[in-house]
């Protein structure tokens, strides 16, 4: 046995950065074509061999996630399965790639149930996804076992990354990439395709800022914004919708029916319930939380003179009713590299996956069709010669190796003639296969064309894009954008003395100098109790 001596902290540096590379590309960081990490798209790619389409019946998550950990990612079950769930709350997800059946858990942060209680299957989102990955669109690898091959990437038909967001944890870098709305992720890739030069700026008109699942308010200028979609990192000012509901005679309550995104319900009333105990909220009178399946927090003042902006705006700042989105589009490139992209850079790298898809799915068409016209061809010649070609076939010893030297058919044609039924040589079937033919060297002509021409690869694409938002808007409320954005906000500008009461009150002077105060005008002091030996001054 050699034995090699080396520096430890060498030793140490070598297998820390083998470690962090493993976690940035294999695990933490999401790839810019998909949007996917590796347990995402093996999650997918498991559910579509199991044939769990958008129109097929549900399975149960265990038998799911038995399937991804035993053949594809040899990892913990719990965080699979959490994977899984993640996919299919709609609070979470803009536009959720797993129908979940059963218990998945809710905006209070409470859990979903336990996988042998849940089951799911593949939304359409989702199948657009897999879309054509069966034509060689894209490149498939052994699995850690070698037993099973799986998708490097998927095909994707849509720019997942940027229309559901991503968020993950590396060794020395991190992403956090907000969703979008997808109708206007197609009209900026529409511009785009037509006109490649369009900047960050032009994009960001059509493109405004993100687009929360929870909804929420964008209160950031557009600048701030600007500078955080070039960059490629910056931070967003997002708070909750509210508004006032009026109980008559005055008064009246706020409330608050969207929350800022990955902030739990349960927690902002937690958090303004122990203001209002602390007395730091002393406006407030009480909370309630009348959520059913919409947002629905109620917040009571104590007094209808105070100003319900007022109110709003100091909640804010003291709980989870606004936070700070931290952008960091940190993903993996098509080189399988971490990089940090801005908005047209992304949209640029999708665009160029989906040229690469087009372009790998019409040479595989391209050639199943030259495969079809080589065995019509050596069909055609056997009805030109039936008989010639029946005394070959039962007169000879090799039939195979005679037609190929009779009549100079290579060998995959022989085989398909020798294969060939009966009842395919009636004169109708030789007319079908002419025409089939006839059809089949136009298309090939149009597949060369298409190989050969960028701008009809461009009109293809476009057109593809608008054949996927049309899925998108088959589902309800689906294209609708969620997240308003306010570039006009200016901050609000109040003091303490706005929460103090400003109802009249009496004070009462009594004869042993003592002062006591009653709650609105009084006439009437006769009611008015005094300690031991004192009375009314006068």
């Amino acid at each position: 046995m050699k034995i090699k001596n080396i520096n430890f902290s060498d030793a140490l540096e070598e297998k820390y950065l083998a470690y962090a590379l493993s976690t940035i590309t294999h695990r933490a960081l999401p790839d810019i074509r998909d949007g996917l990490k590796p347990v995402h798209r093996r999650l997918l790619y498991a559910m579509h061999q199991l044939r769990l389409g958008s129109n097929s019946g549900f399975k149960k998550s265990a038998r799911i996630v038995g399937d991804v950990i035993g053949k594809f990612h040899p990892h913990g079950d719990q965080s699979v399965y959490e994977a899984l769930v993640r996919l299919a709350q709609n609070f979470s997800t803009r536009y959720p790639l797993v129908d979940g059946q059963g218990n998945f858990g809710n905006i209070d942060g409470d859990n979903a149930a336990a996988m042998r209680y849940t089951e799911a299957r593949l939304t359409a989102l989702s199948e657009l996804m897999m879309k054509d990955i069966s034509e060689e669109t894209i490149d498939f690898v052994q699995t850690y076992d070698g037993v099973e091959q799986e998708p490097i990437v998927l095909p994707s038909a849509y720019p997942n990354l940027l229309a559901n967001g991503s968020s993950g944890i590396a060794v020395g870098m991190a992403t956090n990439i907000p969703p979008h709305n997808i109708e206007e992720i197609f009209k900026a890739l529409i511009k785009l395709l037509k006109n490649p030069s369009y900047s960050n700026t032009q994009l960001l008109n059509v493109i405004p800022g993100p687009d929360f699942p929870t909804g929420g308010e964008i209160i950031d200028s557009k600048l701030e914004i600007k500078n955080a979609y070039a960059k490629g990192k910056g931070t967003i000012r997002l708070r909750a919708k509210w508004r006032k509901e009026d109980l008559g005679r005055g008064q009246y309550q706020i409330i608050v029916y969207e929350i800022p995104y990955q902030v739990n319900k349960s927690r902002i009333i937690e958090k303004i319930s122990d203001l209002i105990d602390a007395k730091k909220a002393n406006y407030l009178e009480a909370i309630q939380d009348e959520s059913a399946e919409d947002i629905r927090i109620v917040l009571i003042p104590k007094n209808r003179t105070f100003k319900p902006e007022v109110i709003f705006e100091d909640l804010c700042k003291n709980s989870d009713l606004e936070i700070r989105f931290a952008i960091n589009f940190n993903a993996i490139n098509s080189k399988l590299e971490p990089k940090l992209f801005s908005l047209k850079e992304s949209l640029s790298s999708f665009i160029s996956h989906r040229y690469d898809v087009l372009k790998r799915r019409t040479k595989f068409r391209l050639q199943q069709t030259e495969r079809r016209i080589e065995i019509l061809k050596g069909f055609l010649i056997v009805f030109s010669n039936l008989n010639r070609v029946i005394k070959i076939i039962r007169t000879e010893n090799d039939p195979e190796k005679k037609l190929i030297k009779t009549f100079r058919v290579n060998k995959r044609q022989a085989e398909a003639i020798l294969a060939m039924r009966l009842r395919q040589l009636k004169k109708l079937e030789e007319k079908e296969m002419k025409s089939e033919h006839k059809e089949l060297t136009e298309y090939k002509k149009e597949l060369n064309s298409i190989l050969k021409s960028k701008s009809k690869q461009s009109k293809i694409l476009k057109e593809e894009f608008d054949e996927s938002l049309d899925v998108f808007k088959k589902i309800q409320n689906f294209s609708e954008r969620r997240t308003s954005i306010n570039d006009s906000y200016k901050e609000l500008d109040y003091s303490i003395d706005e929460f103090e009461s400003k109802e009249p009150i009496t004070v009462i002077l009594s004869k042993n100098a003592w002062i006591k105060s009653i709650k609105g005008h009084q006439d009437d002091y006769t009611g008015v109790k005094y300690k031991d030996g004192d009375s009314q001054k006068f």
